[in-house]
């Protein structure tokens, strides 16, 4: 493989949307810091991508899609995609897929490179500042999916009612030491859950233990389990599905039962979370209805249709299962005792 953008960014010490701007959008960049970048990939041997002709003229269907995910091998992020592919499939529209693995570099790299060849993109939990993701997008039409942003259209799945619906059935169930498992620190979802869990609790006279940031895996929830169970948390909260399925794999190593000992809600309701043991109880994320509605916003733009920015808020809501259950009467009063 030879030199990329990136190597020429580092080189050129420059931001990698500058090094981008200094191939396709040059009057963006000043002479003296333009010089310098192509000067540098003529050194490392970088040649730069000849800028496509788009495939869709105004007014017509069809064009190139580029969809941008952290992780398609969580199943939230495979059903965004499958139904922008099967969107795009039914509206004559070519779809690009790029995995960043969770890397906010591989992001860039990826953004700057599809600029330049689709027509439009889809960037979707993005781990990079919305303000860089549109700099990397220049003129590009973009939608942007659970990261917020002035000028652009963004979707945004808005956890307040799902989060309200599971702190409501928790309360009701006992529970008043309440442990959540955080995911990314670069992730616009762990904020904003956050921030609405740490409200409820308050409102609702609860102790919320906040557990550092872990891997959005399987993994990561295993290996908060230990940190779950010493908390003294009669149920927790989890970034995601596959924390949550982490975590009850890790509490049954520790000879913790769910839901017996411990209540586990996961966050997105996918596939799994039904067949599971125990079936997980979880906050259903219609991640599906913003693909569909990304690529409604993105082939509007790519047919030349005019509109001012949408800012898209989904609702979300608790789909209980057999992994959440009642305190036990012992743990209840001393809960209570001890408040």
């Amino acid at each position: 493989m030879g030199p990329t953008l990136t190597d020429v960014a580092k080189r050129a010490n420059v931001a990698l949307s500058t090094a981008s701007r200094a191939f396709s959008d040059p009057d963006r960049v000043g002479p003296d810091t333009l010089r310098k970048i192509r000067e540098v990939a003529q050194e490392v041997g970088y040649v730069p991508a000849v800028p496509r002709v788009t495939s869709a003229a105004p007014g017509t269907a069809g064009g190139t899609i580029a969809v941008v995910v952290p992780d398609i091998a969580n199943p939230v992020f495979a059903a965004f995609v499958k139904v922008v592919q099967g969107q795009g499939w039914h509206g004559r529209q070519t779809v690009v897929l790029a995995d960043s693995d969770f890397d906010p570099d591989r992001e860039r790299e990826a953004i700057a490179h599809l600029r330049g060849r689709v027509d439009a993109i889809a960037v979707c939990s993005s781990r990079l500042d919305s303000d860089e993701v549109l700099a990397l997008c220049g003129r590009v039409p973009v939608v942007l999916v659970n990261r917020e942003a002035r000028g652009a259209d963004c979707i945004l799945a808005d956890a307040t009612e799902g989060l309200r619906q599971t702190i409501d059935y928790l309360t009701a169930l006992g529970h008043r030491r309440i442990a959540y498992v955080q995911g990314s620190a670069r992730s616009w979802s762990n904020a904003h859950r956050v921030a609405i869990v740490r409200e409820l609790a308050e409102a609702h006279g609860l102790d919320l233990e906040l557990l550092d940031w872990q891997t959005e895996t399987v993994a990561g929830g295993t290996a908060a389990a230990a940190r779950v169970v010493a908390s003294g948390a009669t149920a927790v909260i989890a970034h995601n599905d596959l924390v949550a399925l982490g975590v009850i794999t890790g509490a049954a190593a520790l000879g913790v039962r769910v839901p017996e000992d411990l209540s586990v809600v996961g966050i997105d309701d996918i596939p799994f979370a039904a067949v599971s043991q125990p079936a997980l109880t979880s906050m259903h994320v219609p991640m599906a209805k913003a693909g569909s509605l990304a690529l409604e916003l993105l082939g509007r733009a790519v047919s030349g249709e005019r509109q001012a920015p949408r800012l898209v808020r989904l609702a979300t809501h608790l789909v209980v299962r057999a992994s959440t259950g009642p305190v036990r009467a012992g743990e209840l009063t001393h809960s209570r005792g001890t408040a």
